[in-house]
């Protein structure tokens, strides 16, 4: 099947709606770090590369202070960029695998490779995590004068100052090119510069002679990385499970309804290739209709759901003929909702 952008609208919702984003942990599914708008504009995706590098080098910056400070608070900051900077990695292996046409061996193409960096990603940050915990754990138990204030105090506000700079810098682009992704990408960012702060008042309590500051900051942080863990952790486990949106489901069976000459829905199937979604539909039609006619029916639904649902690849649409007279189209949706109760995966 072609591939057709999808256009998305991103509204503001005036402050409560950035308020809400900035304190609801954010998403480290990859899927919900692309849409249309983001992944067909070179300056989207320039955005949010060079956005990784800058990370990447306030990370760098802080590990360089770690190593002659001492500093667990600052270390477990550390970390924690290089954990969020990790999880947009599955999403670079899409884009660049995601090129590369599927085989006789590989038919659905190699979107899957995302799910095994995810794995990967998955234990890199919780060794991360387990190395914070203990080295703060560690240093309550011995404690040690953090050395170097000054610079931890610096590295601190470097921290807050990466992650805003990439705040505003995500979420100037993402509006500019209508991509509601990169925006909460950005309002995400600017949720960790605040992680970051908490570095100065760890400085600040060693320079007042309080040893357990630091540590206690350095658990707190650890905290931080295990709520980025359990986030990537449960996308990956839905990822592996062909785990959905049920809401996407509604939605696909709601529009195939609209679609002349459908009588019912016999079923629907989705799963993610890497981020982008293919589809089994099973559709009911007039039992007297010639084969000609039944296949414009399905190439017509096939059309139309690949047009207006977000990042739907291809969607394969099984014809039915319909089985008794007077076949209504909500009759035959309702009776299989009754007899196939949906379930809500965790």
């Amino acid at each position: 099947m072609s591939e057709q952008p999808h256009r998305h609208h991103d509204h503001d919702h005036g402050v409560w709606h950035r308020l809400r984003h900035t304190l609801t942990p954010h998403s480290h599914d990859s899927a919900d770090k692309v849409d249309s708008a983001l992944e067909s504009s070179r300056e989207g995706m320039r955005a949010l590369w060079i956005s990784l590098v800058a990370l990447g080098v306030t990370a760098a910056l802080q590990a360089a202070i770690v190593l002659f400070s001492g500093s667990v608070a600052l270390l477990g900051d550390t970390l924690h960029n290089v954990a969020d900077a990790l999880t947009a990695v599955p999403l670079g292996i899409a884009f660049i695998l995601g090129r590369r046409a599927a085989t006789r061996a590989y038919t659905y193409g190699f979107g899957r490779a995302e799910d095994l960096a995810g794995i990967v990603i998955v234990l890199v940050i919780l060794g991360s995590a387990v190395l914070a915990a203990w080295t703060a754990i560690d240093r309550l138990l011995n404690p040690r004068t953090m050395t170097h204030i000054p610079w931890v105090f610096v590295a601190g506000v470097i921290g807050f100052l990466g992650n805003e700079l990439v705040a505003r810098y995500r979420i100037t682009v993402g509006r500019r090119i209508g991509s509601a992704a990169l925006v909460a990408d950005g309002l995400h960012a600017r949720t960790d510069g605040f992680t970051s702060l908490a570095v100065v008042l760890a400085a600040g309590g060693a320079w007042l002679g309080w040893n357990w500051a630091d540590p206690v900051v350095g658990l707190t942080i650890t905290a931080a990385i295990l709520f980025v863990l359990k986030d990537a952790a449960r996308e990956v486990y839905h990822r592996l499970m062909d785990r959905v949106d049920p809401a996407l489901v509604d939605q696909i069976e709601t529009q195939l309804l609209t679609v002349a000459g459908v009588q019912g829905v016999t079923g629907v199937r989705l799963r993610w290739v890497g981020h982008r979604l293919q589809a089994e539909a099973g559709i009911v039609v007039n039992e007297n209709l010639t084969v000609v006619a039944a296949h414009e029916i399905a190439a017509d639904a096939d059309h139309q759901l690949t047009h207006r649902i977000p990042r739907l690849a291809g969607v394969t649409v099984h014809v039915d003929p319909a089985t008794h007279a007077g076949h209504d189209r909500h009759t035959d949706l309702s009776h299989r909702r009754r007899a196939q109760p949906a379930h809500t995966a965790g």
